[in-house]
């Protein structure tokens, strides 16, 4: 999810909501263009009258041209599946048919993307702006720098800035969400970490931001792995960091965004853990619930029918007993298909190329995940933040779990702050879903950025 960035069935099961009659749709036929970061997809669609419909896909910067597609548009719905790489456009039809709304699904991830109607000859739509990223020449030092994870046997990259003054200075690790992100935490043009490391080592605070495994310079890969294998990373980072000279060695801490708060707090309860924790976002429900309740959150979005939202938490608690009352992986994925075909074939068709992530090692380590157990035993400061518009990892629920916890471990060094009007990625938003990250300017709400940089140097004054 940032994840958690990424949605799970709660598109899947929210779908059902729409799986009724409706009047005869305007042919699809023609050029569909959208962005996804820094790529350029076209999906070129034949919606004939009568026959099969077909589509391929292009993505040249990627140098893939032609690949064919699955093309189906039961009700007011698009579905667009590659078998190879396996993925999937989901989306829906805008009230005017010159749209089609949703996310791009792939691996453990789901990105929001719109396709628009392209014109014969149209010009490329100019890149979204994003006026926080932050712009050399900068006023601190910055280095590309590698670290090894002895444990894992695996080297990682990433960038290493500090503040010009003259130290020693306290510093912080950046963990990122679930699934392949860059040092930066790049999404839809954005660049949440690179905004976040700018301005807190313009507050005198160094920072080390890295590659996850097999991203960007970083060696290994992130197939096969959780979050538990994430937090050797963030050891990793935590024994590199308190080695360089000019930093306080008592004072680094971990800033963790989403599960990457999930991995902070596996290494806070490890010997020689951070100083101090900054949970951004950070699931602390038992994961199966957190599940459903980030289906819920994002199914109000669309509805506040009492009846339709009781069947996507049926449908949600049903998928998460499935997945956990059969380990055998190709029984699970049986089990899932047979159940959801049992309901609706058109929801089976959808959940069916998802059934690999949901019996993957992360998917179920996820489930399994009980962070009351491990918040009970973490010791150093905290600061746990949530946006009141997070769809993804809802902050009421989250941060109050994040408090019983804490309370559980005698932990008196604990502020929790749902921040108002921001969304999972901490941005201003409308209503908080995912289809608007591309969309809103603002990479990180300066608010935000206020509160945890005032109360890292809070924590690290002398």
């Amino acid at each position: 999810m940032h994840t958690l960035t990424r949605f799970f069935l709660g598109t899947a099961a929210a779908a059902l909501l729409h799986v009724t009659g409706v009047s005869a749709q305007t042919s699809l036929t023609g050029d569909w263009a959208g962005t996804l970061g820094p790529l350029d997809f076209t999906a070129h669609l034949t919606d004939p009258a009568t026959g099969p419909r077909t589509a391929t896909l292009d993505i040249p910067a990627q140098h893939a041209n032609g690949l064919v597609m699955q093309f189906t548009a039961p009700a007011d719905s698009v579905y667009l599946r590659l078998r190879q790489p396996a993925a999937q456009f989901a989306g829906r039809r805008s009230a005017d048919g010159q749209r089609l709304e949703g996310e791009w699904q792939q691996g453990l991830r789901s990105f929001p993307l719109t396709l628009s109607r392209a014109a014969a000859g149209a010009a490329k739509p100019a890149a979204a702006p994003r006026p926080q990223t932050p712009q050399p020449p900068f006023p601190y030092q910055s280095a590309e720098v590698t670290f090894k994870n002895k444990k894992a046997g695996i080297t990682l990259a990433g960038t290493y800035t500090v503040p010009a003054d003259m130290g020693p200075f306290p510093a912080v690790v950046l963990l990122t969400g679930s699934g392949p992100e860059d040092r930066n935490e790049t999404i839809l043009g954005h660049q949440p970490f690179a905004v976040l490391a700018d301005y807190l080592t313009r507050h005198g605070i160094a920072v080390l931001r890295f590659d996850d495994r097999g991203v960007g310079q970083s060696g290994g890969t992130l197939a096969g792995t959780t979050s538990a294998d994430y937090t050797t990373d963030a050891q990793a980072a935590l024994a590199w960091l308190r080695a360089q000279p000019g930093i306080r060695k008592n004072q680094v801490g971990l800033i963790g965004h989403s599960q990457g708060g999930t991995a902070a707090i596996g290494a806070a309860i490890q010997p020689a853990g951070p100083d101090f924790l900054v949970l951004m976002a950070s699931p602390a429900l038992p994961g199966d619930e957190l599940i459903v309740q980030q289906s819920l959150a994002l199914a109000r979005l669309q509805t506040s029918d009492a009846t339709q939202l009781a069947t996507t938490e049926k449908l949600q608690r049903a998928m998460t007993q499935i997945v956990q009352q059969n380990p055998d992986n190709a029984q699970a994925r049986t089990k899932l298909l047979a159940y959801y075909n049992g309901i609706n074939p058109q929801l089976a068709a959808q959940v069916e190329p998802q059934l690999a992530m949901l019996t993957s090692p992360d998917y179920r380590h996820l489930l399994a995940d009980r962070p009351a157990q491990t918040l009970a035993k973490v010791k150093c400061p905290v600061l746990a933040l949530g946006g009141s518009k997070d769809r993804q990892v809802p902050a009421a629920a989250n941060l109050a779990a994040t408090t019983a916890g804490l309370k559980t471990a005698s932990n008196r060094d604990v502020t929790t702050k749902e921040l108002p009007g921001l969304n999972h990625l901490f941005q201003t938003a409308p209503t908080g879903s995912p289809a608007e990250y591309g969309t809103i300017e603002e990479t990180f709400a300066p608010s935000a950025l206020a509160v945890i940089g005032d109360w890292i140097v809070l924590h690290t004054q002398k």
